[in-house]
């Protein structure tokens, strides 16, 4: 298996360290869109609003999110950071598309 920290490639301007950057970003961006319309469909899948929040669930994506990241050669508390972040989003959108699914018609939070 190759690690993902042996793909960054050596920099030698910011110009160039910043291009890469954009280029991952380029792919991170729709794969991130892609998993917040996976909370759109959990909150219309959940038929309570205290299921949206699963501290459980949270506590198994950052064990798996680190486990990952260390094979990769990452940092792991900087992945679960961002993670946690992400998620800690992620429940409110999903608290919100909740609350709008549910709303009286004409009537949007």
């Amino acid at each position: 298996m190759t690690r993902a920290i042996d793909n960054v490639q050596h920099c030698t301007t910011m110009q160039d360290v910043r291009r890469h950057i954009d280029a991952l970003d380029d792919i991170l961006v729709p794969l991130l869109v892609q998993r917040t319309g996976y909370m759109t469909q959990a909150a219309r899948i959940k038929q309570d609003a205290a299921q949206v929040r699963d501290e459980e669930r949270i506590e198994a994506i950052v064990q798996r999110v680190r486990a990952s990241t260390a094979l990769h050669g990452g940092a792991p508390d900087v992945i679960e950071a961002i993670y946690r972040s992400l998620m800690e989003h992620s429940i409110a959108q999903e608290h919100r598309e909740f609350a709008r699914l549910r709303a009286p018609q004409g009537e949007q939070p």
